[in-house]
Parts: structure tokens; sequence; C-alpha cells
């Protein structure tokens, strides 16, 4: 049943736009509505599977498209392009509605995106149905944060956040180690036949639990020139950008270096990245914990860390128990990137959450944009271990990027 947050307006999904006086009010539920948080944290964790699937069924994909693996790369590529265009836009095109029957229709598209790769006859038709999901999945980056802030009490918004953000390392441990076994048992294709009732599933959850929300804030394009215009929040962004370019030139191309470099078979790759993403998940809670308390550190720490694994990998990464710790060293370090990035945009935009948070995940696209093409043409012209070295440069930019200009309180 609909829990009513907004009761005046749950009788309609088209509403009128907040004023902005309003929108500075704390629109939070008095109760929190732990339900409706674990149905974010679903939606989450689903989209994210369908997006880091590619990851672990990189070889198999593009053995039967008749494609090279850095071709077959570009399914992320293409999905982190479109996926930057839905969080940019999503804000300002749906500011109207509801955000109940906006979050459903992000489900919706996730299905329809799985099935059609499922169904791909060839690299092409496969590209344009990872477009579809790109769209839903930067929607719904764009609102998850601003929905979540608001189903909670204040003093429980950390602690909703790092659940919906826990779908992050579920996903990861779903798509990679698991989707990369449950490909060489089955087929990549019934993989996703898995995801699309996945996302079934996440429908029904959210329409039985999610609460209907008015719209916050203007979330008119002039309002993201506004918020980039702010102190700090420009390097900010860029940062965000450079340390996502770094991890996916890393993690879009994780298998064939495993595979060609360190010599694992189907099934060590697939232990291999579940040991990613079970450090990625214990990972998390130490990150939020960190993040909230000491901010900065967090946001220089993470991808530093991950820059130094990527040159351990390249040096040490052809011997299994090197490589094996490298990758949970690596698990564990980007846990604290999606949660301290999260918390930075939420503190420094607190009266446009849902357009602060779509730029912010569109800077993220991009960045995962840049990195999987220009990992996949490094992996095809020069060889897995030049990705690692490749990647490092962006992540090392970002670091010195944030010690020096990014802020962590608002003005």
């Amino acid at each position: 049943m609909d829990q009513e947050v907004d009761p005046a307006l749950a009788h309609t999904d088209v509403v009128a736009p907040v004023p902005r006086d309003v929108a500075l009010e704390p629109l939070l539920a008095k109760e929190p509505a732990w339900g409706a948080v674990a149905a974010m944290m679903l939606g989450v964790t689903a989209l994210l599977t369908a997006e880091f699937l590619p990851s672990g069924l990189l070889t198999p994909m593009a053995r039967d498209l008749g494609v090279s693996p850095g071709l077959a790369g570009q399914a992320v590529t293409t999905t982190s392009l479109a996926g930057l265009v839905g969080a940019l836009f999503t804000p300002t095109l749906t500011r109207n509605f509801n955000r109940k029957p906006v979050l459903l229709s992000f489900a919706v598209l996730l299905a329809i995106s799985n099935l059609l790769v499922a169904l791909a006859p060839n690299i092409t038709f496969l590209l344009t149905a990872r477009i579809v999901l790109g769209l839903a999945l930067g929607g719904f980056w764009a609102m998850a944060a601003a929905t979540t802030i608001r189903l909670v009490p204040t003093p429980l918004v950390p602690r909703a956040l790092s659940i919906v953000m826990s779908g992050v390392p579920a996903a990861m441990i779903i798509a990679v180690p698991l989707g990369s076994y449950l490909g060489e048992v089955m087929s990549w294709r019934a993989v996703f036949l898995l995801a699309t009732a996945f996302a079934g599933l996440v429908f029904v959850v959210q329409a039985l639990v999610l609460p209907r929300l008015a719209p916050r804030g203007e979330a008119g394009l002039g309002t993201l020139i506004e918020i980039l215009s702010r102190p700090g929040i420009g390097a900010g962004i860029l940062a965000a950008t450079l340390v996502f370019t770094g991890h996916f030139a890393y993690f879009g191309y994780i298998r064939p270096f495993l595979e060609n470099v360190t010599g694992l078979s189907a099934a060590g790759v697939a232990a291999t990245l579940l040991a990613f993403g079970v450090a990625n998940y214990l990972g998390s809670f130490v990150s939020g914990l960190l993040a909230e308390r000491k901010l900065k550190l967090t946001l220089i720490v993470m991808p530093l860390a991950i820059s130094l694994v990527g040159l351990l990998l390249a040096a040490y990464g052809k011997d299994v128990v090197p490589a094996l710790v490298l990758v949970a060293l690596w698990g564990f370090a980007f846990s604290g990137v999606p949660v301290a990035t999260t918390t930075w945009i939420t503190r420094m935009v607190p009266d446009e959450t849902e357009s602060g948070t779509g730029m912010t995940v569109a800077s993220i696209f991009l960045g995962i944009t840049t990195g999987a093409a220009g990992g996949g043409l490094v992996l095809d012209l020069m060889g897995a271990p030049a990705v690692f070295v490749a990647g490092a440069i962006p992540l090392l930019l970002a670091v010195l990027l944030i010690a020096a200009k990014v802020r962590t309180r608002a003005p």
C-alpha cells in the first residue's frame, strides 16, 4: 500500500512546480519509510547489475557477436553516454511530475533494455538496447539521493543513504562474478533474461511500497548553471569525472586482463571478481563511516588507492595471488567513491538536491564513457596491462584536484 507522504498531491501524477522558498523547506518524513528505502536500494542493485554485466560477460559476448573484446566493451560506453543525457535532463523534463511514476518508468525501461540485449542479433542492436538502459540509469541516479533523503527524518538520512548505496556492491557481486559464472554455465543471453526478470521484481516491489512524492526545487537548465557557479562545485564535478574515467578504464576490461595476463580460467575469473565484490561490500560500511566523519580524506584516499592498485596490477598481475589480493583491495577502495561523492553533493547543494545530484551523475557517466572508450582502445592497441597504467593517470589528477580545490562544506 502506498505511504502518503504528500497527501494533498496523491491524486495526480502531475503537480504544480514548487516555489523556490517552499523547495528550501525540509520536506522530510516524520517516520522512517524503511520499506521504501529498501525498494530504492533494490532499484540501484538491478540497474547497476545490468550496467556491470558486460564486464563479466565480455569474452562470450564478443565471441558470439563476432567482434573484438574492445568493441564489445563499448556496451558500457554506450550505456554511460546515454546515462549522462538521462541524468542531466530527467530532473528538468519531469519537474512537474510526481516522483513515484517517474521512478517506476525506469524499472520498465530496465526490463525492456535487458530483454532486447538478450535477443540482440548483432552488436549494433545490442548497443541500441543499452541506450535504453543508460537513460533509465541516469534518470534514476539523478533522483535517488533526493528521493531517499525525503523518506526518513533528518537524523536518519546518512543511514538511509548508506542502505541505498549498498546496492552498488551488491550489484557488483551479482553482475560480475555471478554473471561471469552463469555466462559459462548457461549463456550470456540467459543471464540477461534473468536480469529482465529481476527488473520485473523491482517494478512490483517499488509499486507496492514507494510513496508518492511531489517534485522539489526549480530543476531548470538555468539551475544547473547556477549550481555549477557555486564555490568548489566545478572542481568537485571535474574530479568525479576523472575518478570514474580511471576506474572504468580498469573495470570494463578486468576479465580480459585476468584471462590473458594472469591466465585464469572462467572459474578463476569468477572467484577473483567475487573477491572484488565482497571486499567492496564490506568496504561500504567502513567508507560510509569515514565519509561521514572525514569526507575530504575519503574523497582523496580512495582514488589514490585505486590508482596504486592499477599500477601494481600492471606490474605484478601476471601472478595469481598478487592479482587476487590487488583486485580485492581495489574493490575495498572503490566502495568509498559513490558514498563520498553522493554525501559531498548533498552537503554542498542542499536546496537543489535533484539538480545537483543529476549534474554529478552526468559527470560520472562522462567519466565512465571516457574510461570505457579509452580503455577499449588501449586494450586493442597495446594490451591489457597498458589499460591499468593509462587508467591511473586521471585518478592521480583527481587526487591533486580534490586536495587543492574541492570544498566539503557549503559556504
